[in-house]
């Protein structure tokens, strides 16, 4: 059995990669002793993780060849190092719940090819894993890569995933899922490891390395799409909970909510704060249809209904925060989701609900903002499984398939 003092200093050995991999991300290309400055580690530890990132070709070196100018002692120019883009490849898959989008990066995080597919509203877990499987090809074969170059592949689902058994828990969004293995099963049509998440959980991964979260430690990602749903970074580690529920805040019972849930509950913040709630209001009031889209561009035009609808749902979202803001004291609560393109009309009565009702200490710590990944961040999520695997973000490696090709 492995001793506590090793474990510990094992996952500190997969920060220190993750920092080291971090600041070539940022840089393009560093010597050891930039990337040192810019991680705050020694030069013996810098030096020591970069060779054995070298040796698995994770990282490159470019010598003398850079045309770098020389030091200012007028020595000869420092090696540089860059990630290694040739190293292996990712692939993504986030699922909503009318859509599929697939994407393929390298080490460097470059998109080589992506994809979208509209799906029925009801399709099935094996339609929707076909059409998946098709479109993983589809990109790969877009991007002119080999598919035995690929590391692994992320997949987000809108639903809890059991880290136990690694299916699909109860989800109104996606009821055709519930009780599928989902990784082992795009893994068997893939014969790729398969990693799988719930989408806000992808998405406050993808703000956190990428966005609005970047340089936070206590991250809330509210996802406000056709249901309301939450990821927690605690510490910069993703927290999923014994059964994968953790973050279900749609599920939040409101004080002014009275229609029924899709999960059966009364009053729920889903039924009053997700896009297709609000969406449903201003169409009652107009007479009309309105989708999601056309909320947005009502909002954006001015429209007085629509700003007091959003401003409605965010001082019922940011009530239902205060509660989890007491609990766990973020640093950053991020909106993302379709809603955050109403930027301050939605961030702004959230912080109000906040300020108002979580403790004041709570309160003053913590900034409410609009995510700046839009509608791609949980398919860069789904990439950053794969990409940030060994760097210490993930809560558990329990939704990875290993399957032989």
């Amino acid at each position: 059995m492995e001793s506590s003092d090793s474990g510990s200093l094992r996952s500190l050995r997969e920060l220190n990669r993750g920092r080291v991999i971090d600041a070539l991300r940022d840089r393009g290309r560093a010597s050891r002793a930039e990337i040192a400055r810019a991680t705050g580690l020694s030069r013996s530890t810098v030096s020591s993780i970069v060779s054995d990132l070298i040796e698995s070709a994770v990282l490159t070196e470019h010598g003398e060849e850079t045309g770098v100018a020389h030091g200012e002692a007028g020595g000869r120019p420092p090696v540089l190092l860059s990630l290694n883009p040739s190293a292996g490849l990712a692939v993504g898959i986030d699922f909503g719940h009318t859509h599929l989008r697939v994407a393929v990066s390298d080490l460097s995080h470059e998109v080589l090819a992506e994809s979208r597919r509209e799906l029925d509203v009801d399709h099935s877990a094996d339609q929707g894993l076909d059409a998946a499987a098709q479109l993983v090809e589809q990109v790969l074969k877009e991007a002119k890569v080999d598919r035995n170059g690929v590391l692994g592949v992320g997949m987000g689902l809108p639903g809890p995933i059991n880290r136990a058994t690694g299916q699909v828990g109860s989800s109104s969004i996606l009821p055709g899922w519930v009780g599928v293995d989902a990784a082992e099963e795009m893994g068997r049509r893939l014969g790729l490891p398969v990693h799988v998440e719930n989408d806000a959980n992808l998405g406050a991964l993808a703000e956190y390395v990428w966005g609005a979260g970047k340089g936070h430690s206590d991250v809330i990602y509210i996802k406000l799409s056709s249901g309301v749903g939450a990821g927690l970074l605690l510490g910069g580690r993703l927290h999923e909970g014994a059964g994968g529920t953790a973050g279900e805040i749609g599920h939040t019972p409101t004080q002014q909510g009275t229609a029924i849930c899709r999960c059966g509950s009364r009053g729920c913040l889903e039924t009053v704060a997700s896009a297709r709630a609000i969406a449903e209001q201003l169409g009652d009031s107009r007479g009309e249809p309105v989708s999601t889209q056309q909320l947005l561009d009502l909002t954006a035009a001015g429209d007085p209904a629509a700003a007091r609808l959003i401003a409605e749902a965010g001082r019922e979202i940011g009530v239902a925060l205060a509660w989890l803001c007491n609990l766990i004291n973020p640093d950053c609560v991020i909106i993302g989701g379709d809603l955050s393109a109403a930027g301050e009309l939605i961030t702004e009565p959230v912080f109000e609900s906040i300020r108002r009702y979580a403790i004041t200490s709570a309160a003053e710590q913590v900034r409410v903002v609009a995510g700046v990944l839009g509608d791609r961040a949980e398919l860069l999520g789904a990439l950053a499984l794969v990409l940030h695997a060994g760097d210490g973000l993930l809560a558990s490696a329990g939704s990875a398939q290993q399957v032989a090709a």
